[in-house]
């Protein structure tokens, strides 16, 4: 997998994380890494492990219909963007792809 990732994502300044149809984590960028330290190195494991009932039942949805979950949290005074998608193999859901990026508090909104 690591392979098929560009290589400007290793080091943005977003979390980008990327699992299989099977939940199983199969790459986290620089970032997703240091964001997620404390719980070791992650790839290989079971996205579902690290969730919620009620985001696991998010996660089961995007697999299934494919689509996307964005929404925005706060942690320790730190506002982030989290934007949750299916990715697509031949047309079909391969896995999911989150990227999280933190966000001022004061976000300016364009019409265009």
């Amino acid at each position: 997998m690591e392979n098929l990732i560009p290589d400007w994502a290793k080091e943005a300044n977003c979390a980008i994380t990327v699992c299989d149809r099977d939940c199983r984590i199969l790459y986290m960028n620089d970032k997703a890494r240091s964001v997620f330290a404390s719980h070791g190195d992650l790839i290989g494991n079971n996205l579902m492990d690290c969730h919620n009932e009620r985001s696991q039942g998010i996660i089961t949805r995007l697999l299934a219909e494919g689509g996307v979950n964005a929404y925005t949290i706060e942690k320790k005074g730190v506002r982030k963007m989290i934007y949750q998608s299916a990715w697509k193999r031949d047309g079909e859901v391969a896995g999911l792809v989150e990227i999280s990026m933190e966000i001022p508090a004061e976000l300016p909104h364009y019409v265009r």
